[in-house]
């Protein structure tokens, strides 16, 4: 089977798990003529979504006890941003993703992307991008790790990204304050700045239902944001309102497929 035919390999990973209750990545990699790096890519996708457990050597299934803590799937707007948001990223483009489950929902398509290099300060992003079966390259910031929003911050950080350039941000954001700009509940800012200051284009990637939900921390204020996609139910007034203010504002739809 080709490598290429990701879905279907990783859907038949779990038909033989069901019936065999047991999977080792050595007969795996032999069955679908592949890698072990591969299978364990493999394994490790499944495992993110809740699907198998790994164990040294392979995988058994998820026990039933703990099915009740699956993780929460995406939601379709998410996917519809994460989507617009991929579409604007060019050939051997130099990216930054920041921490949040909006930028996350961007990682699946990245594989597709030639050339591309990826800076994060985001251990989660960071592991999603290595189980890509055509990864980029992957830059992390280092630094002092922040539980609350778990991802690097502080002046390592910082030092880090102003050693590179880059052609995009990708952020997301607690509220979107329309006289202001983007807000978090994170007193930690400073990083998110740097981040902006650092890239040609920042783009705000949000859902609606966070459009005028005003929270204290100011984190980018409308000057340092070029792009705003977020999904279609934004009201018209918020719309016209960010427009207003030279926003490039993209509010994606749902697609057919989602």
């Amino acid at each position: 089977m080709s490598k290429r035919n990701t879905p279907q390999r990783r859907r038949n990973i779990l038909a033989l798990l069901s019936e065999q209750g047991e999977v080792s990545v050595d007969a795996l990699a032999k069955r679908f003529e592949t890698s072990e790096v591969t299978i364990r890519k493999d394994l490790a996708a499944l495992e993110t979504h809740g699907l198998l457990l790994r164990r040294y050597g392979g995988a058994v299934p998820v026990p039933q006890e703990m099915l009740g803590e699956a993780v929460q799937p995406i939601s379709a707007y998410k996917r519809a941003i994460a989507k617009a948001a991929v579409a604007r990223i060019r050939e051997h483009a130099r990216i930054i993703i920041d921490s949040g489950s909006t930028t996350a929902a961007m990682i699946p398509e990245l594989g597709r992307q030639p050339g591309l290099v990826v800076m994060t300060n985001s251990l989660n992003v960071a592991r999603a991008i290595s189980e890509l079966e055509h990864e980029p390259v992957l830059l992390m910031t280092g630094g002092t790790w922040d539980p609350h929003s778990e991802s690097f911050q502080g002046q390592v950080a910082e030092q880090v990204l102003r050693s590179y350039d880059f052609d995009q941000l990708f952020i997301g954001a607690d509220g979107i304050d329309l006289q202001r700009g983007t807000t978090t509940f994170n007193e930690l800012l400073g990083l998110s700045r740097v981040m902006a200051e650092v890239a040609r284009e920042v783009i705000v990637m949000v859902e609606s239902d966070k459009v005028g939900r005003k929270i204290p921390n100011l984190e980018l204020p409308w000057g340092s944001v070029h792009t705003l996609i977020t999904d279609e139910r934004l009201p018209a007034a918020a719309r016209d309102d960010l427009q207003a203010r030279g926003i490039n504002l993209i509010c994606a739809a749902i697609s057919q497929e989602q």
